[in-house]
């Protein structure tokens, strides 16, 4: 099996989040549910489609490399109903880059991050569909816990994401726990 071809396959997916990050993560943050030709209601927006805090809430599990399983009720799921393929294709005439690279940076993060026997798919002895549901269940729950992460912060204080610099400010913390060259101690040679 081409990776390639398995790519294109996890490119058609449609991720799944929980219902209960939808009002107090995914609108307040994004023009989710407002329709690609509406005009913004509030452009207080930090982001415009659903899937970009999807993106910052799988990262910020993948950074951490903290996995939350979705609630196994299947309705109290929902999708942004946008293939992955699709995510990043921005109009530029908004003033907006497209980003179709991301998507290839999620999509190696999940082949090095999901528990998959490669040689049993390129043998056969497993198929593509569960190779991509493989990948997809490690995308959904990075991204559950970063809600997750997301949703405490704002419990403790929540204006906390409402700054230029939050979810930065988020990322750089990783950075600060690896120590540095610097930060190295002298040798006792």
């Amino acid at each position: 099996m081409a990776a390639e071809k398995l790519y294109d396959l996890w490119a058609k997916r449609n991720p799944q989040w929980e219902k209960r990050y939808e009002d107090n993560i995914i609108k307040m943050f994004t023009d989710y549910g407002k329709g690609s030709t509406s005009m913004r209601e509030d452009r207080g927006k930090l982001l415009g489609p659903g899937y970009e805090i999807f993106i910052i809430a799988f990262f910020i599990g993948l950074y951490y490399d903290q996995r939350r399983p979705l609630v196994e009720d299947a309705a109290m799921l929902k999708s942004f109903g946008h293939p992955i393929q699709f995510w990043g294709n921005i109009d530029p005439v908004k003033g907006r880059k497209q980003y179709p690279k991301l998507r290839e940076y999620i999509f190696t993060a999940l082949v090095a991050k999901t528990d998959m026997d490669f040689i049993s798919l390129d043998k056969g002895e497993i198929t593509a569909r569960k190779a991509v549901d493989m990948l997809i269940q490690t995308m959904e729950e990075y991204a559950n816990f970063g809600f997750n992460f997301m949703a405490d912060k704002m419990v403790d204080n929540p204006n906390y994401f409402f700054s230029e610099t939050a979810f930065l400010e988020v990322f750089l913390a990783f950075d600060a726990s690896i120590p540095k060259e610097e930060d190295e101690p002298e040798s006792l040679d």
